[in-house]
């Protein structure tokens, strides 16, 4: 895929992930897909992001940098929503929070082959002070 494809498929990514679309975001991932540190497969993938959702329903993420190289799109983003349902076993606070998010994704063919990039760790925190 050229610089331009690459970055075209992360708008779609993103544009995906604040309509909240999951069969969206399932079409841009590969089904085998790896993520460093969690289950692999989209499946796997699709569910940690309906925990989310679940947990905050009006989640959004920001771009703020993307940098494209070879077959690799890094991301730098912003991330905001409230938390109005139980996430990883922290029930609903009513806080708004927010996190810097970054990724590395590896697209081949149109659709992320592998994924590494930060947790859910700032977001917790926010939740737990």
């Amino acid at each position: 895929m050229s610089p331009d494809e690459l970055r075209y498929w992360f708008e779609d990514y993103l544009e995906a992930c604040n309509r909240h679309d999951l069969d969206a975001l399932r079409s841009l991932l590969a089904p085998d897909v790896r993520r460093a540190g969690a289950p692999g497969g989209v499946d796997a993938w699709l569910r940690d992001v309906e925990l989310l959702l679940e947990a905050f329903p009006d989640y959004r993420w920001k771009r703020i940098a993307v940098v494209i190289e070879g077959d690799r799109v890094a991301v730098h983003l912003r991330t905001r929503g409230t938390h109005r349902g139980t996430f990883h076993d922290v029930r609903a606070t009513g806080r708004h929070v927010g996190a810097a998010e970054f990724g590395m994704f590896r697209v081949v063919g149109g659709r992320a082959v592998e994924y590494a990039g930060t947790g859910d760790e700032a977001l917790l925190a926010q939740l737990r002070d």
